[in-house]
């Protein structure tokens, strides 16, 4: 089980900024630097008997890229991404006023 925890210590330590933003790429004069909203958990355990296990998982949404041109620097949403988190977000805020509207009418 120690091995275990080690290896995984040392894969979760390459994570952090570089797993936000992405490598620059140099696309006809432009360099662009994707950036992510990202998260991840793990885990392990041990039985009394020895037995070990574990395992661990991710997730990763686009959200842009930083895009440079000369001397200007400016920000890209990646929209397909905004919409895809907006629209339920937009769905709960809108039940919930719902609800509280009602509870105010009582």
């Amino acid at each position: 089980m120690a091995n275990f925890v080690l290896d995984l210590g040392k894969q979760v330590a390459s994570l952090g900024v570089k797993s936000v933003y992405g490598e620059q790429q140099d696309v006809d004069g432009l360099r662009l630097i994707p950036v992510a909203l990202t998260w991840s958990g793990f885990g392990g355990g041990e039985d009394a008997t020895g037995n070990a296990g574990g395992g661990g998982g991710g997730y990763a949404i686009p959200v842009g890229a930083y895009i440079r041109k000369g001397d200007d620097l400016r920000f890209e949403p990646n929209l397909v991404s905004l919409a895809a988190v907006a629209i339920p977000l937009v769905w709960v805020a809108g039940r919930v006023f719902v609800r509280i509207i009602r509870a105010l009418k009582r």
